[in-house]
């Protein structure tokens, strides 16, 4: 009986090795060589090996939400411009309403300041 769950336990040690093997060889076989410049504020402000619980500035993660939402909804513009002929003039009228809410969020958002930074 045994023998019928010996392709599940192959498939799990052949799931591991997979999963943790190139884990392990590259923390044994990487060179760890932190230098100033490896170790120094990149994209976050902050420095990188600090206290978690740090007090840290939320405006790097508004800009890069609002950067991600931004981008995200461009990305509509593609699948729009390759059928655009087969849409007429609904499609049209539909996709310029859609950037003109996007431009519309995008001027409330620059006239609150959003995108300031001190």
């Amino acid at each position: 009986m045994l023998q019928n769950y010996f392709p599940i336990l192959l498939f799990v040690i052949v799931g591991l090795l997979v999963g943790v093997g190139p884990i392990l060889l590259g923390w044994l076989v990487a060179p760890n060589r932190p230098d100033p410049e490896k170790l120094s504020p990149y994209e976050c402000g902050f420095e990188a090996f600090e206290d978690a619980r740090m007090k840290f500035d939320v405006r790097y993660y508004l800009v890069a939400i609002l950067f991600i939402l931004f981008d995200l909804e461009i990305t509509f513009l593609f699948p729009w411009a390759v059928v655009l002929k087969e849409l007429g003039a609904f499609g049209f009228g539909v996709m310029v309403e859609f950037i003109a809410v996007l431009t519309l969020g995008f001027v409330y958002m620059w006239k609150k300041g959003a995108l300031e930074w001190e």
